[in-house]
C-alpha cells in the first residue's frame, strides 16, 4: 500500500495537532493550517476539521450531523457579540479519539459533509469575483497592458 504524505506548514506541531492529523489520515493526505488560535485540517484538500481548546470537531451538515448526535457528540459554539454561534461542526465519539481506524468512519462522513458544502451556492449569494472571459462592467475600465517590444 503506498503511504500517505501528510504536510503541514511548520516543522513543528503540538502533539495534540500530530495526534488528530495521524487520526485524520485514514481519510486521505492531511495539511494543516493555524486559524483564529486554534488549527485547521484538511483531508484530500477537503476542509474537514478544526481543533480548539483541545477539542477536535468535524464537518457535518443536514444529513451527517444525526449521526454525531447520535454518538453524543457536541457542536462547536462560540460567542460573538453577545450571541452564541454553532457553526457546523461536531466531536467525534470520544472512542474515536483512540485509534484511526475508529476515526476512518467519522472522517469519511465530514468529507462528505465538505464535499456537499463545496457544490452548493454560497448561501450569501455568488461570489464577487466575474466568471473567466466576462466582460468588466463599464464602471471599472482596465487599462491595456503594455506591449513589450520583441527584439
Amino acid at each position: 500500500m503506498a503511504s500517505r504524505k501528510t504536510t503541514t506548514p511548520t516543522a513543528r506541531v503540538p502533539p495534540l495537532v500530530s495526534h488528530c492529523m495521524e487520526l485524520l489520515e485514514s481519510g486521505g493526505p492531511v495539511r494543516t493550517r493555524r486559524m483564529f488560535g486554534g488549527w485547521g485540517f484538511y483531508v484530500d484538500g477537503l476542509f474537514v476539521a478544526l481543533l480548539a481548546s483541545d477539542r477536535l470537531y468535524l464537518k457535518v451538515n443536514d444529513q451527517t450531523q444525526p449521526k454525531f448526535v447520535a454518538a453524543a457528540g457536541q457542536p462547536f459554539v462560540y460567542e460573538a457579540k453577545g450571541q452564541r454561534v454553532q457553526l457546523q461542526y461536531w466531536t467525534p465519539p470520544p472512542d474515536a479519539m483512540d485509534a484511526p481506524a475508529l476515526m476512518q468512519p467519522w472522517v469519511a462522513l465530514a468529507a462528505q459533509a465538505a464535499l456537499a458544502a463545496r457544490a452548493a451556492p454560497s448561501p450569501r449569494g455568488p461570489s464577487r469575483s466575474r466568471p473567466r472571459g466576462s466582460p468588466r462592467s463599464p464602471a471599472a475600465p482596465r487599462a491595456a497592458p503594455a506591449r513589450k517590444n520583441k527584439r
